[in-house]
């Protein structure tokens, strides 16, 4: 948990989670800058297997945000989520002739910060994109 004088930001970190960090980060990048609502029923509805280590990692931070300091979870959202890259675990599969071919399972860590939306007035929005493919298309 971080603590400025303007709000609270929750956080909650998840480590050696047995995926790629371009998986994880497909799912991320939908989740970045929703409210903490939104967050979970797109997370409940994307058919990916990444989805649900970043659900149980938002309600877990939702659940800390709730009993710990008091917030509303409906006034959460997802303010800052990132994944990085973590250790990689090294397999070797038996070939032909004695031989041995290397096998990296990669893994990472994803780390998701909950703020509050009342008290936060730098909340940057998706903004809609431009309609057309180049300038003279843009009206």
């Amino acid at each position: 948990m971080e603590k400025n004088s303007s709000s609270p930001k929750i956080r909650a970190l998840a480590k050696h989670i047995r995926m790629s960090t371009h998986r994880a980060r497909r799912v991320i990048d939908q989740v970045r800058n929703r409210s903490y609502e939104q967050a979970l029923m797109i997370l409940e509805l994307m058919p990916y297997r990444a989805c649900y280590p970043i659900l149980q990692l938002i309600s877990s931070a939702a659940a800390n945000a709730n009993h710990n300091i008091g917030l509303n979870k409906a006034n959460l959202f997802v303010s800052r989520a990132e994944v990085n890259e973590g250790a990689i675990l090294k397999r070797s599969q038996p070939r032909a002739q004695g031989r041995g071919y290397p096998i990296q399972k990669p893994t990472c860590h994803i780390t998701i910060v909950l703020e509050e939306r009342s008290r936060s007035n730098n909340l940057i929005m998706p903004t809609e994109p431009k309609k057309g493919k180049y300038v003279w298309d843009r009206k």
